[in-house]
């Protein structure tokens, strides 16, 4: 049997992490099709195995990542990074939501449709921006650690990194920085160790989730609502192109760029989760050749506050309850919806079922029925789906773009040998 399963493990082993992750959605989408609820129920700990081990591991990447980073940074570099990433960040997030109501304005979804039998939907509280600004700072390291709250692990990876570089600097304690330092590297060394074995794991587990989604959702719900899901997957792709477009800008390689950004894409698509796929996202930035001291900060604060997919999703719900209502969006309530959507992006982060709290607050700013909510949440696997990975392409589009501005290059020399590297390194575990 050994024999047997040997070359079959070297063979799987051996492939492109992105074919495999490939072959696991279509596998999942047949079997999920044709097994239904029996087989997902079945394949289920799998898929939770996966969420388990990708969460297990956020926690030291993001940490000993940005911890390094601020140590191998340009001194004074940091505070210039964090505005263009905040600016960028708000910039894409209006842009997203313009994108999503011109698309649905011109294909208007929900036309013709009522709002009988939608039931009601419970809504969590929107906590506000300042809630927000003030949960960066974490009562307890601890308690931030212990319930992964990714603002407060970069607060706490940015002041104890800070406070390293300054001892390095100091004269009188460089010694005990440099081998706090050297503490650091190792652990995150360490680090990426570990997550090069468990990206063996990810198209199994990518396998078994996507089973269950297409088994729970099935053919009825997606013609049910069809034109919603196929306009929103529509305004997707303009905001694609868009990346694109910064891409080129900036001179980034749009080819080395998805080479590397196609499987956290996958990734996310699957998981539907920023943050559960915030590893394989930080893995592919190194691969990109991008600094630590970037991509240590901006990606962990993307996963967290910026909603690119998520902003569109809003844009074309509002755009689906007014034409269900049977009352057309004017100008004026589509600049609110930019307006507060941009603001709400940031102001529900961390928030469990951040989408619907971000849905129903720009649909009370505006005077949408609340009650369409509940209709929008029978199709919510499907347009989260494609609305996370467009997070993620977002942060990683915004980290690239942002190190072209930095200086950094990013092109088929350089990011070839760090692809090359890193998937030694994730073979060797």
């Amino acid at each position: 049997m050994s024999t047997l399963l040997s070359p079959l493990w070297h063979g799987y082993r051996d492939a492109s992490l992105i074919l495999r992750v490939s072959l696991a959605l279509v596998l999942g989408v047949v079997v999920g099709l044709v097994g239904g609820p029996a087989v997902a129920e079945w394949l289920a700990p799998l898929g939770e195995l996966l969420m388990r081990l990708l969460k297990f591991i956020i926690l030291p990447i993001v940490l000993f990542t940005l911890m390094t980073g601020i140590n191998q940074g340009r001194a004074g570099s940091l505070g210039r990074i964090g505005r263009k990433v905040f600016l960028y960040y708000l910039a894409t997030s209006a842009l997203a939501i313009a994108v999503g109501l011109a698309v649905a304005t011109l294909l208007s979804p929900g036309e013709g449709m009522s709002l009988a039998g939608a039931g009601s939907v419970s809504v969590p509280d929107n906590p506000g921006i300042l809630s927000v600004v003030l949960g960066i700072v974490p009562n307890n390291i601890v308690a931030a650690f212990a319930e992964q709250d990714l603002l407060g692990i970069i607060f706490v990876a940015l002041v104890f990194g800070l406070a390293v570089a300054k001892m390095r600097q100091s004269e009188s304690q460089a010694a005990l920085g440099e081998r706090l330092y050297g503490l650091i590297e190792a652990l995150n060394a360490a680090t990426l160790k570990v997550m090069g074995g468990i990206l063996h794991v990810v198209p199994v587990g990518v396998f078994a989730i996507v089973v269950g989604t297409v088994a729970e959702q099935g053919f009825a719900t997606l013609l049910s609502l069809g034109d919603m899901v196929a306009v929103l997957y529509l305004a997707l792709g303009v905001q694609l192109l868009v990346y694109l477009g910064l891409l080129k800008g900036f001179g980034v390689p749009a080819r080395a760029f998805f080479r590397e950004a196609r499987t956290p894409m996958a990734t996310a698509f699957a998981t539907q989760s920023s943050s559960g796929t915030l590893p394989l996202t930080l893995d592919a930035a190194s691969r990109l050749g991008l600094p630590r001291s970037l991509y240590g900060f901006s990606l962990p604060l993307g996963a967290t506050l910026n909603m690119d997919g998520a902003a569109i999703r809003i844009a074309i719900s509002a755009v689906f309850a007014a034409n269900v209502m049977g009352a057309p969006l004017d100008w004026s309530s589509m600049l609110q919806i930019v307006v507060v959507g941009t603001l709400i992006s940031v102001g529900t982060a961390g928030v469990p079922g951040a989408g619907i709290v971000m849905i129903a607050t720009v649909f009370s700013q505006v005077g949408l029925p609340i009650e369409a909510v509940a209709l929008l949440t029978a199709i919510d696997a499907l347009v989260g789906m494609g609305c996370t990975a467009l997070n993620v392409t977002g942060d990683l589009v915004g980290t690239a773009v942002i190190g072209r501005s930095e200086g950094e290059r990013l092109d088929e020399a350089r990011a070839a040998p760090q692809a090359a590297a890193a998937a030694g390194q994730g073979d060797a575990s």
